[in-house]
């Protein structure tokens, strides 16, 4: 069940689930998962690369305008339901995972890989990679608007222009109420242990498609060293960095970013 609406918005019905989907461009499909801190909305890096694939951006269950579900509270539900999106698609599809997001793509292609093409991941959480007691992925959760902008952007100032986040000046009030309830169904998957999996890291060889892990050279709140951790665990994987991006590589050089995505995918 599908049914378009103006400004490339889309509502598709999965599991019970009404999600909000923005859907641009044409040729082979394209899944992109988002992360949980960047605004659900339609971006210039989806624009670029619609002009190579079909682009479908859902809102994950509880985030943007898509709704809520009861039956999924953990990240491998919302794994399984996208596993169950892909199959209501007919067809094999490309996953683009960006943070939170390549953590889910991540647990998708561990579980199942006959419909998924080529899986890409694009400075994602969802591994342990050191010692119990040393950090991996710095707590975003807790930081200020201007000490996430430090951390996830190469340059900071670019980020607190681009990066709608709360205490940006003039953000629409609707667009503070998305980024808050975002938060809330983000803290709400992924806080305890906070966004990753103890067991993920293990099944990465599970993994069975041609993968690219994509890495902002300045991503501070997960490091390329985590990011090559996460690529050697998975069989053939090559690793790539973007230069002069930090965590948000597709919004602080999504040119560059769409075009990584897209020699790897053609």
């Amino acid at each position: 069940m599908e049914t378009v609406v103006p400004g490339q918005q889309a509502r598709k019905v999965v599991d019970g689930v009404t999600l909000q989907v923005f859907r641009g461009g044409q040729g082979p499909m394209l899944l992109v998962l988002h992360d949980c801190e960047v605004m659900t909305e339609w971006q210039p890096y989806h624009a670029a690369l619609a002009t190579q694939f079909t682009v479908l951006a859902p809102s994950h269950p509880g985030f943007g305008a898509s709704e809520e579900s009861d039956g999924i509270d953990s990240i491998d539900d919302l794994a399984y339901f996208y596993l169950d999106f892909v199959t209501s698609l007919g067809q094999e599809v490309d996953v683009l995972g960006l943070g939170m997001g390549g953590w889910v793509a991540a647990e998708m292609a561990v579980r199942c890989s006959h419909r998924l093409r080529r899986l890409i991941l694009a400075d994602a959480v969802g591994v342990k990679v050191s010692g119990r007691t040393e950090v991996d992925i710095v707590e975003t959760f807790i930081l200020s608007r201007e000490q996430l902008c430090e951390v996830g952007w190469h340059d900071p100032t670019l980020g607190a222009e681009r990066m709608k986040l709360p205490g940006a000046p003039g953000l629409p009030r609707e667009a503070l109420l998305t980024l808050i309830r975002n938060r809330e169904a983000a803290a709400r998957l992924t806080w305890k242990p906070f966004m990753h999996n103890p067991a993920l890291r293990r099944w990465l060889h599970r993994i069975a498609v041609p993968t690219l892990v994509l890495w902002g050279e300045s991503d501070r709140i997960v490091r390329p060293d985590y990011g090559r951790a996460f690529q050697q665990a998975i069989p053939g994987a090559r690793f790539q960095l973007i230069p002069a991006a930090g965590h948000y590589p597709y919004l602080e050089q999504p040119d560059a970013f769409a075009a990584a995505v897209t020699a790897f995918l053609s």
